[in-house]
């Protein structure tokens, strides 16, 4: 009878791991799907419109991000909106992050050599000047002609999410393609918000900025690896940028370059020293006693870890621990920020029909694929760059229709772009149609001319 119920508790408990771990597996694999940041912007998107009208909700919720946060000391305080804190704290880790994704793309990734870089800068080029064309001529004789650079950005997250929603029935090389697409044009953006929506400058704060970031490339050069003192003088960066009149975000990207790229560690002394400690591990290894209670073990594995660490880049590292925390966090709390947009009724979708709101809509949903797609076209025809492997043209006009899912980068220009409350909630309204229609098409196209075959991911 005992044997029977230890075999019954065992099984129990081997079903109950089993299953422990596949629950653990599916949300390990949910939370690193393209499409769950995506899901979860749409999620956090619609709940700040919720909140933004419905009558009980509408009044704590714009008193909520007018509300002022203050931080500092006696003689230096920074008091902002929680709304700006949102925009020019959290995005500055946002744009921190991309930073990183762009270093490691140009270093090592699908931008390092002229010939991977030339057909999705080309594209992302085209894909900024073709939908500033638009929005400039709708708007020069009249409207608001500052917001050309909105419709000129692309949401990674938004577009990568979509075409991933097609699974296997892509190839992986298009997804490679819109990735580096959407990374490049995050660097077109961000050169867009520096050098045209900054206002007041000065300078002598800027020349401050500059000895500081000289400071940080020194810190680099001399191989510092110590990551407080690059945190320190990025936190004052931050602070000198408020002050300087380019925007604060701008300090994320050029904090982004500073930081080392390459391991402490090279593979070849990974691979030694850790098989050298693991060799020691084994030696100081006693039946019966945990490690716990074993020091010389407890020494062997820190430094192992240690050792494992620093074979990682900062950068690296840095990229990945921020991932969830900009998919999961910060982007959606913009969202919530930022998309609560209030609707009287149908009237306020007017806006499309006057210059600001159709040209930021046609800007995304029409001038988006047409720069995308012919300035691939002419990039593959003038031999800069070539059709990624296993895939069509038409497959690559779907993907430039993706393109015009602005969102987030849209929405961040748009609050740089207008200061009249009407024509920043009516840029805001139609950079969401804008965004949805685009997803919406480029998700049709590039299902129909995709094959129904299955495209293995590497």
């Amino acid at each position: 009878m005992l044997q029977k119920f230890s075999a019954m508790t065992q099984h129990l408990s081997f079903k109950y791991k089993r299953n422990f771990f596949l629950r653990r597996e599916r949300h390990h694999r949910l939370l690193h799907s393209p499409w769950a940041g995506g899901l979860v912007l749409v999620i956090f998107a619609a709940l700040a419109m919720i909140l933004a009208n419905i009558p009980a909700t509408a009044e704590v919720y714009h008193h909520l991000l007018e509300s002022h946060l203050t931080v500092g000391f006696d003689h230096f305080k920074l008091s902002k909106p929680l709304e700006a804190w949102i925009n020019d704290g959290l995005m500055v880790l946002f744009f921190f992050y991309v930073g990183l994704e762009i270093k490691r793309e140009i270093m090592a990734g699908h931008l390092s050599t002229i010939r991977q870089a030339a057909l999705p800068i080309a594209a992302a080029i085209g894909g900024m000047i073709v939908p500033a064309l638009i929005y400039t001529g709708i708007n020069l004789a009249g409207g608001e002609p500052n917001g050309w650079g909105v419709p000129m950005a692309t949401d990674i997250a938004f577009a990568i999410g979509v075409l991933s929603l097609l699974g296997n029935r892509v190839p992986v090389s298009l997804k490679i393609f819109l990735t580096a697409l959407a990374v490049a044009d995050d660097l077109g953006g961000i050169l867009v918000i520096a050098l045209f929506y900054s206002t007041d400058i000065r300078f002598e704060i800027l020349a401050i900025i500059a000895g500081v970031f000289l400071l940080m490339i020194l810190l680099r050069k001399f191989n510092v690896y110590k990551m407080r003192y690059y945190l320190i003088l990025s936190i004052i960066i931050w602070i000198l940028f408020l002050y300087s009149g380019i925007h604060a975000t701008i300090a994320g990207v050029l904090i982004a370059l500073t930081i080392p790229s390459t391991p402490r560690y090279t593979k070849r002394y990974f691979l030694y020293k850790t098989q050298f400690y693991l060799d020691s591990f084994r030696q100081h290894n006693r039946d019966g006693v945990k490690i716990l209670s074993n020091k010389k073990q407890l020494e062997d594995i820190e430094t192992i870890r240690q050792i494992a660490v620093n074979a990682i880049s900062p950068s690296q590292r840095l990229e990945y621990a921020l991932h969830h925390m900009v998919s999961f966090f910060i982007m959606p709390i913009f969202a919530l920020a930022n998309a609560g947009i209030r609707i009287e009724g149908l009237g306020d979708l007017d806006v499309l029909f006057r210059p600001l709101g159709a040209g930021i809509f046609l800007g995304l949903v029409l001038g988006k694929p047409i720069g995308i797609f012919l300035f691939s076209r002419l990039a593959v025809y003038l031999k800069w760059g070539e059709l990624p492997e296993g895939t069509t043209w038409p497959m690559i006009f779907g993907v430039s229709c993706l393109g015009g899912i602005g969102f987030t980068m849209s929405i961040f220009i748009n609050n740089l772009a207008f200061t009249n409350p009407a024509a920043l909630t009516g840029g805001k309204i139609s950079i969401l149609l804008a965004s949805l229609t685009a997803g919406v098409i480029g998700w049709g196209i590039t299902r129909i001319v995709s094959p129904r075959k299955n495209h293995k991911n590497p």
